[in-house]
């Protein structure tokens, strides 16, 4: 196997200790939840920085994890996370458009039981490549072969592409910027989401102001304040209920 080199900055405390509750909580889904989109409504909100941490959590847990980069449009994760090869890379573009095979295109990276499916090349115009057979075969084989395939994808309120993702995956995760997208925004993603008969696994809210005596108590000990943080809230039918904040 190919083996492609990544990069990662420290994560401040506060939020490692948000996402590795996330972890534990995508842990709890069942065995049968494999393939796990990590969406958003809109750009900007930060689905990309949660996926890819979330998918190095998972793989130094020890699962064996691989993330598939599907923004084709307009993927970061190169760019933010300076990837190496020491040949050619061949992305998600390369096989889809059947100028690569799956050996090709999956790659052992420098993070132990961690896998990736690049993006490298951006497109105008996948979604006819996303809507092909070929793409839904790539799921299923990396769902035979991983325990968890992280999915990163473009926002649901965008373009068609993530809600044609979403109809192959076991479940998916929206992320939500705090006071930024509006209720019914939201709304409308969950509801795409349903149609397409994905299930929703929850709502991460994203940079939540860091506020209240007892986080500043607990997180001063360790010598900073970050002024923002990640929350979360899980959805059960039409009620709402917000199961923790941090931050």
């Amino acid at each position: 196997m190919k083996k492609l080199s990544i990069d990662f900055n420290e994560m401040p405390y506060a939020i490692e200790e948000a996402m590795n509750r996330l972890r534990i909580n995508i842990k709890f889904c069942g065995k049968n939840t494999k393939k796990l989109l990590i969406t958003s409504s809109l750009p900007n909100e930060g689905k990309s920085t949660i996926s890819i941490n979330l998918w190095k959590m998972m793989a130094e847990a020890g699962f064996p994890t691989v993330f598939l980069d599907v923004d084709l449009r307009k993927s970061v994760i190169k760019g933010r996370h300076n990837m190496k090869s020491e040949s050619e890379i061949k992305d998600l573009g390369y096989y889809l458009s059947g100028q690569a095979e799956y050996e090709d295109v999956v790659y052992e990276t420098n993070i132990p039981n961690a896998y990736i499916v690049p993006c490298c090349n951006l497109l105008e115009n996948p979604s006819a490549l996303l809507e092909d057979a070929r793409f839904a075969e790539l799921l299923d084989k990396l769902a035979e072969q991983y325990r968890y395939v992280i999915i990163d994808s473009p926002p649901l309120g965008s373009v068609a592409d993530a809600a044609q993702v979403a109809s192959l995956c076991d479940g998916a995760v929206l992320v939500v910027r705090s006071g930024e997208t509006s209720r019914n925004v939201i709304r409308q993603s969950m509801q795409q989401l349903e149609q397409v008969n994905c299930r929703l696994l929850g709502v991460i809210l994203n940079r939540v102001e860091a506020s209240g005596r007892a986080y500043k108590s607990y997180y001063g000990k360790y010598g900073k304040d970050y002024g923002y943080g990640y929350g979360e809230k899980k959805y059960s039918g039409k009620k709402e209920k917000q199961n923790e904040k941090l931050g």
